[in-house]
């Protein structure tokens, strides 16, 4: 099993025990947010361009520089974010505390006008949890947890019909585990079932 338990009792996966050199931060991300759902517009603008800086990346470095991030790209208002031009990608580039990736800079861009269009159509909320599964994982270890689902391939293909880049299926799984759509907390641990949306069975909760 890859859960350790921590000197307050609670039952972890390694990434998120507390240890190594950014081992509080991540600890906090998983106890307090990580799958937790979020239904609002500009919470799910901001964790997908979060998940697409992050590809190629630890999830630490991208979680160290989320405040900066965030102050880079306003709050990530989808609004804002869509009216930037290239005196922003510059600005962006030369911002030393974010990743400075042009082709995410501009994607990141890009996703904020498609996340405008989709405004007509139900959002971008509706869209991401319209490919919540049936049901959830039950991975005992960390071996069992799955990079892809279904869900998730058929999530990316829509979302790049719908104009967004960056979102492989890898990265919409990610997004959709961050958010509550999927429930990929190993049984073991204390957060497993916590999100209000999946039961600790792999079953849904209904209503929600």
């Amino acid at each position: 099993m890859d859960v350790t338990v921590g000197e307050d009792g609670l039952a972890r996966p390694a990434w998120a025990d507390g240890r190594g050199a950014h081992g509080d931060l991540l600890r906090e991300y998983y106890d307090t947010e990580w799958g937790m759902p979020v239904r609002d517009e500009r919470g799910l603008f901001e964790r997908l361009s979060l998940e697409a800086f992050q590809s190629g990346l630890s999830w630490a470095t991208i979680l160290r520089k989320r405040e900066n991030f965030r102050a880079a790209f306003d709050g990530f208002d989808p609004d804002r974010v869509a009216a930037y031009d290239e005196r922003d990608v510059e600005r962006l580039m030369a911002d030393a505390g974010i990743v400075r990736n042009r082709a995410k800079v501009e994607a990141t861009i890009r996703n904020a006008g498609a996340t405008l269009s989709l405004r007509d159509d139900g959002g971008l909320p509706d869209l991401v949890w319209s490919f919540r599964p049936a049901r959830t994982p039950m991975p005992r270890t960390f071996a069992d947890v799955p990079t892809t689902s279904e869900e998730s391939k058929a999530l990316a293909k829509e979302l790049k019909r719908r104009g967004f880049a960056f979102v492989g299926p890898t990265t919409a799984h990610a997004l959709m585990e961050a958010v509550g759509v999927v429930d990929t907390h190993l049984l073991d641990s204390h957060r497993r079932g916590s999100s209000g949306v999946w039961r600790p069975d792999g079953a849904p909760v209904q209503d929600v």
